[in-house]
């Protein structure tokens, strides 16, 4: 987990999903990009939507409202990219609108509420009291954790379901 920068400030790219209003540390902030054309993966789970071609690199495209159990994307409403970056590994998060980069302080942060439940107890690290609303801020190493562990799980059906098949 992440703690407060030294000057008690942190920096989030913000974004919305749902109507809820969510953010990631901007340093792990590669780019934003409008809707990117996806090749579907055969066999991903629900919040793996597919894989971009992201300037020849292959970066996988992860559905936080899938992944949250939020309601699906209503339909025209196009998926924003936020490209993330974490130990190598790159994704691109889909969102429904892009906000701005903030900066909060110590006296807004919260720990998540025990109430939160399912993937969204296990993907968000903080809650800052803004002025407006709610930022619930993602913790970036959990995203690509259960994006990895979502993948294996799918490698694993796909396996399976090729040796049944034989």
């Amino acid at each position: 987990m992440q703690l407060m920068a030294q000057n008690g400030v942190e920096r989030y790219c913000t974004f919305y999903l749902d109507g809820g209003y969510y953010g990631i540390d901007v340093a792990c902030v590669q780019e934003v990009l409008r809707h990117h054309v996806m090749t579907r993966i055969p066999l991903a789970p629900d919040h793996i939507s597919g894989l971009i071609n992201l300037r020849g690199q292959i970066v996988t495209a992860i559905d936080l409202r899938t992944g949250l159990g939020l309601e699906r994307r209503p339909s025209g409403l196009d998926a924003m990219n936020v490209v993330i970056r974490h130990e190598g590994d790159v994704a691109s998060l889909l969102v429904d609108e892009i906000d701005d980069v903030i900066t909060v302080g110590r006296e807004s942060y919260e720990s998540p509420p025990t109430s939160l439940t399912g993937k969204t107890r296990e993907l968000i690290r903080a809650v800052h009291k803004l002025e407006a609303n709610l930022l619930l801020v993602f913790d970036v190493e959990k995203v690509f954790e259960c994006a990895r562990i979502e993948r294996q799980r799918g490698n694993e059906r796909a396996t399976n379901e090729v040796h049944t098949t034989q």
